[in-house]
């Protein structure tokens, strides 16, 4: 598995895997990205991990126009997203300023 966190308000986009762009017909289902229930909090801003197949290479993330985040709603712009392994999430966790774990 892979990782990333993402900032409150924010969405992923696009997808790639090794061969370029996710092909939703070439794999016959969607990546597979599911958000975990921990948020870190740093410099204000909620950070929550997701956790993605290890095919996925790279994600496109984006402010949601229907998010309350005001940061996403003033930036405007596309990120794209390198994938992180757990040892970088457990070092990010433990250096955190605050550590959320939100039950499901």
């Amino acid at each position: 598995m892979k990782y990333f966190f993402l900032s409150d308000g924010w969405i992923v986009g696009r997808v790639w895997e090794f061969g370029g762009l996710w092909n939703v017909n070439a794999w016959r289902r969607e990546p597979e990205i599911v958000q975990m229930n921990i948020c870190i909090l740093e410099q204000e801003e909620k950070l929550w991990l997701y956790r993605v197949e290890d095919a996925v290479l790279m994600v496109e993330v984006k402010p949601n126009p229907a998010g309350s985040s005001e940061s996403a709603k003033t930036i405007g712009q596309v990120v794209l997203k390198r994938l992180i392994t757990a040892d970088q999430v457990l070092e990010r966790l433990t250096t955190a300023q605050t550590l959320f774990n939100i039950p499901q």
